[in-house]
């Protein structure tokens, strides 16, 4: 059969989860936010109704969507609208100013904008740079010329719906990168992507959820949190979304408790925030099975932390939004607790995962041998078609039939990852290579640091050095930083030692609680700890 041929072939549209889980489990909950409960059934037919209204208003497939709005009901469903549509989803992280979603707008050519009414300067940004909009939906009450969301679904509902026809190529979802150099770059998932994407993670991740089972999101559904939501969606297990956009340990703990919440997706730091909160000890969390973190290492003082407080449950998984977190896996049973256990894998983001092969590749595309330090790259049916509109960084990320990750890693003899670093946060201190990780592992380990970030900055005697920035732990006494060093004394080579340590009181953050490095080393430049 030729490639042709192949790539011509219909797939199950996306969209296809959502009407079967509704034929399954029709009165099952399907959506919990606050005192607010739907069904599978509610849902089905709110997003059929969407769909029909849409088409009616000339929305065709490959059109794009874009989506501005905080965790909700209309948020979660649009994601299907656009699927079973045979649209492309563009969903932004609410947070984003209206420049930056104007610029998402229009790099998508997005033609209908379903907005929240609160964000009414992000639609007329939108409008004033977009040349392709026609139709702007608005959660709440719209303006003039704006279509009330609400009021399309009524107009609509009880009517049947068909899913659009796709093939394994066609674009689902266009997931925008985070833009830590230059502009943001939409990577494109597909509707054959993401059904094996959709099955590894239910194979690899939360092996075993059933429509008994309840998810909580706690991040904006337009990134990770969104892509974890499609697993529970295809088992029928409800997703709890937080009453409100800001993050309460407190009403998370206690919604665990009181819907037996089984699984999650998060980042580390929020773990780090849940499991060091006093009402982790107040509530009932022992129905978890699953809390899955990725999108950055997690520390493994934060680990252990975790495990001390959550018991065997942590499931990490390595991965960028290109291949949806398909890379590697470490689950459960690869965690302990105690560094002598060996299955700690201390250090380790776990092995390829099922259908994916990994490799540690030099700047000649050769791999390097095992234990080598190189870029990490992956191939496999979890890659992305890669970046709408800018064949050059598609190119460069699919150079020689693997996608590359920018990160930098080794593999030990049985095939497990070790990340070392970001090829950007590695710097080279008076000839040698300095990855931060390694550092601030050892550091963490310190009880009076709460936090840390080593970024290397530029230094006219060695080239680059490495600057600390830490947030101290609150109760800890001597936490200077000829203190610091002393604790580095023996435990690191003093080559990787950071020259300068700073104390901050809080670390800047993404708006899905990643720290972030190059915001870090603008800080530090505007309050003169280093030149420009």
């Amino acid at each position: 059969m030729s490639n042709e041929i192949f790539k011509a072939a219909q797939v199950m549209n996306l969209g296809r989860l959502l009407t079967h889980t509704a034929a399954l489990y029709p009165e099952h909950t399907a959506l919990i936010q606050g005192e607010d409960k739907w069904t599978w059934t509610q849902i089905n037919a709110r997003v059929n109704a969407m769909a029909n209204a849409l088409r009616k208003l000339g929305v065709r497939k490959g059109d794009r969507l874009l989506l501005q709005s905080r965790n909700n009901i209309q948020t979660f469903e649009s994601g299907w609208v656009a699927f079973k549509l045979g649209c492309v989803w563009v969903p932004t992280n609410f947070r984003l100013t209206p420049p930056e979603v104007a610029y998402l707008g229009a790099s998508s050519g997005a033609v209908a904008m379903v907005v929240e009414d609160l964000f009414h300067g992000h639609t007329d940004a939108v409008k004033a740079e977009s040349a392709t909009l026609k139709h702007v939906i608005t959660i709440g009450e719209p303006r003039a010329g704006e279509l009330n969301y609400e009021s399309l679904i009524a107009q609509h509902l009880g009517e049947d719906f068909t899913e659009e026809t796709v093939a394994y190529d066609d674009p689902l979802w266009f997931f925008y990168t985070s833009g830590t150099t230059g502009k943001p770059k939409a990577g494109i998932l597909t509707h054959g992507q993401m059904a094996f994407v959709v099955n590894n993670h239910l194979a690899d991740l939360i092996p075993g959820t059933t429509e008994k089972d309840c998810s909580i999101a706690v991040a904006p559904l337009s990134h990770g949190a969104g892509i974890h939501a499609l697993l529970n969606v295809a088992r029928g297990a409800a997703t709890i979304l937080l009453p409100s956009e800001k993050f309460d340990p407190a009403v998370f703990w206690e919604m665990v408790q009181r819907y037996r919440v089984t699984n999650l997706f998060t980042v580390p730091t929020i773990i780090k925030m849940l499991v060091e909160h006093p009402a982790v000890d107040e509530y009932d969390h022992s129905s978890l099975r699953y809390v899955i973190y990725a999108g950055a290492p997690m520390y493994r003082a934060d680990q252990k932390r975790a495990l001390q407080k959550l018991g065997k449950v942590l499931v990490q998984y390595f991965g960028l939004g290109e291949v949806t977190g398909n890379i590697t896996v470490l689950p459960p049973d690869m965690h302990a607790e105690d560094d002598n256990d060996p299955n700690a894998n201390i250090g380790s983001c776990g092995r390829p995962r099922v259908g994916m092969e990994v490799a540690i590749l030099n700047d000649k595309l050769e791999r390097v041998p095992t234990g080598e330090i190189g870029e990490i790259c992956c191939r496999g049916p979890a890659v992305f078609a890669g970046y709408h509109g800018n064949p050059e960084a598609t190119a460069k990320a699919l150079k020689g039939g693997w996608f590359h990750t920018g990160d930098l890693g080794k593999l030990d003899a049985r095939g497990l990852l070790y990340i070392t670093g970001r090829e950007s946060d590695m710097y080279i201190s008076g000839g040698s290579n300095v990855y931060p990780k390694e550092v601030e592992e050892v550091l963490l380990t310190h009880p009076g640091v709460a936090e840390i970030a080593i970024v290397g900055m530029p230094d006219s005697k060695w080239g680059e050095i490495g600057i600390a920035v830490i947030v101290k732990r609150p109760g800890v006494e001597d936490v200077s930083e000829a203190a610091l060093l002393a604790y580095l004394d023996g435990r690191c080579a003093k080559y990787r030692w950071p020259r300068q340590i700073v104390f901050w009181d809080i670390m800047p953050k993404s708006g899905y609680g990643k720290i972030v490095k190059k915001d870090i080393k603008v800080l530090l430049v505007e309050q003169g700890h280093v030149q420009a």
